[in-house]
């Protein structure tokens, strides 16, 4: 990954924004969304974010460099190369935010992606959210363990699942859900025979499958890119290695080369 992902709270927080015109006012806009305060240049020491807004290169170069010199981290505008953090293009639905990236590269391809995205999740999700937040102590006391926990709930939320996040319905469901008998969800393994080293050659339910795997068993030929799209917290090993599985779902991948 190029940046480190983050949903950083800035409620009652100040944030300076140095610039006029549309792109500040697009940055004001979107800082006071979140909840934050904006002030100018005079008042960033009581800041921890700032945004600069400023067409001339040299003008906007020397003012991130004063801005991050008294400890703060600057975002300018149309210079991904001066940029402590990037903006990325945000859909919302209501406690479910969708953050499209791209580094800086394109702001035009992350916006054109957000809209394809807007166009395929429903308003209900957050509901849904709202409604498993509620859920949260009944789900600890209904499963214990984490891990089982993480399970039950992976299974609820797949596609088809009682809880599927594209079903409208799903959030009306959370307590019949949490309140019926529940199949075993024990360990299982399941083997993928990878068609190339191109993750986008991946099948939906190969994705998903490696999506909500707790170990991965690969062997040393397996492609990075098909690796990063497990999870993080993944378990990785390789076979025959002292590595342990956590249980759960185990998913061992074979790669092209070695068909």
């Amino acid at each position: 990954m190029h940046s480190l992902p983050l949903f950083h709270r800035i409620a009652g927080e100040r944030v300076a924004i140095v610039g006029d015109g549309e792109m500040a006012d697009a940055k004001r806009g979107l800082v006071e969304r979140a909840g934050g305060v904006c002030c100018g240049e005079g008042d960033a020491d009581a800041a921890r974010l700032a945004f600069v807004a400023l067409e001339d290169r040299t003008e906007a170069e020397a003012m991130a460099r004063r801005l991050k010199a008294r400890g703060l981290l600057v975002n300018v505008a149309d210079r991904p190369e001066l940029c402590d953090f990037t903006l990325p293009s945000v859909l919302e639905r209501g406690e479910v935010l969708v953050a499209v990236g791209t580094g800086g590269a394109s702001a035009g391809l992350a916006k054109h992606l957000r809209l394809r995205l807007e166009a395929l999740l429903p308003s209900s999700l957050g509901a849904l959210a709202r409604g498993l937040a509620d859920a949260r102590e009944a789900l600890r006391a209904r499963w214990p363990d984490p891990a089982t926990r993480r399970r039950a709930l992976d299974d609820a939320l797949a596609q088809g699942g009682r809880l599927d996040p594209f079903d409208t319905a799903a959030a009306e469901r959370i307590e019949s859900w949490l309140a019926a008998p529940h199949r075993s969800l024990g360990s299982r393994t399941v083997e993928i025979v990878l068609a190339s080293d191109d993750p986008d050659d991946l099948t939906l339910r190969q994705a998903r499958l490696l999506g909500m795997a707790d170990t991965i068993v690969h062997e040393a030929g397996v492609s990075p890119a098909i690796l990063a799209r497990a999870r993080a917290d993944a378990v990785r090993s390789q076979p025959n290695s002292d590595g342990e599985a956590r249980g759960g779902l185990t998913v061992v991948l074979r790669s092209a080369r070695a068909k």
